[in-house]
C-alpha cells in the first residue's frame, strides 16, 4: 500500500512551465535575442539551469546576465497563474485521509514554493518540505530523499516519488523507493508507473491495496 508521496514541485505539483517559458522569452527579447517557445520549454523541462546554459550559448548572451534577468522576470509572475495540475489537491487529500503523508523535495527556493502553496491554499497538505536552501546536493543525488525518509521513518515500500524529469526518477530509484513519472516530457529512467493525469495515479494507488 502506498502511504507516503514525495512530490517534486515545478512541473509536477504546479503547471509552471508556461510561465517559465514566457519569462525566458521576455528576457531574450529584452537582451536582443530570440528562441522559439517550444524550444525554450523543452530546455526548461530538463532544468532551469540547463535552459540558461543552452540559451546563453546559442544566443551569445552572458549566462549570468541571462540568469539574473530571468529571475527578475519570473519572480514578477503571480503564483496565482501557476496553478496545481488537475487532481493534485484531491490526491494529496486522499493520501492524508487514509492516514498517509505528503512531502516535497524540490530545487525551487523556499520563498517561491511557499508563495505557490499559499496562493492555492495547499500548505496544510504537506508534512515536510526540502528546498534548494537545505544542505543537500541536487537531484539525481538521493541525499535529500534519504534525509526525508530517515527524518520521518518512512517505509520505503510504502513511499512513492512523483516527478516530471529523469533526475527525479533516478534520485528516487537510488533511494530505494517507488517512482511515478508525470507528464509527456522525454525521459529514459524507467519508472514504476507513468501517467499524464493524476486520476490515473489515484487509480493505480487504489489498485495496489
Amino acid at each position: 500500500m502506498i502511504r507516503f508521496l514525495i512530490w517534486d514541485a515545478g512541473g509536477t505539483l504546479f503547471d509552471t512551465y508556461p510561465s517559465v517559458t514566457r519569462a525566458f522569452g521576455q528576457v531574450l527579447a529584452e537582451l536582443g535575442a530570440s528562441m522559439p517557445a517550444d524550444t525554450i520549454m523543452a530546455l526548461a523541462r530538463q532544468s532551469t539551469q540547463h535552459a540558461i546554459n543552452t540559451l546563453a550559448r546559442e544566443t551569445g548572451v552572458a549566462p549570468r546576465r541571462l540568469a539574473e534577468t530571468f529571475r527578475r522576470r519570473y519572480d514578477a509572475i503571480p503564483p496565482e497563474v501557476q496553478p496545481p495540475f488537475p487532481g493534485v489537491c484531491a490526491l494529496c487529500a486522499f493520501i492524508r485521509e487514509r492516514g498517509g503523508r505528503n512531502f516535497i523535495v524540490t530545487h525551487r527556493g523556499r520563498a517561491s514554493l511557499m508563495g505557490l502553496l499559499r496562493a492555492h491554499q495547499m500548505e496544510s497538505y504537506f508534512s515536510d518540505i526540502l528546498t534548494k536552501e537545505d544542505p543537500f546536493p541536487r537531484k539525481p543525488d538521493p541525499a535529500a530523499i534519504e534525509a526525508l525518509i530517515r527524518r520521518h521513518d518512512l517505509d520505503r515500500d510504502a513511499t512513492l516519488l512523483i516527478g516530471d524529469r529523469d533526475l527525479d526518477i533516478r534520485a528516487a530509484r537510488a533511494a530505494g523507493i517507488r517512482t511515478c513519472f508525470f507528464g509527456t516530457g522525454d525521459h529514459t529512467a524507467p519508472a514504476d508507473v507513468e501517467i499524464t493525469a493524476y486520476a490515473e495515479l489515484h487509480a493505480w494507488i487504489v489498485g495496489r491495496e
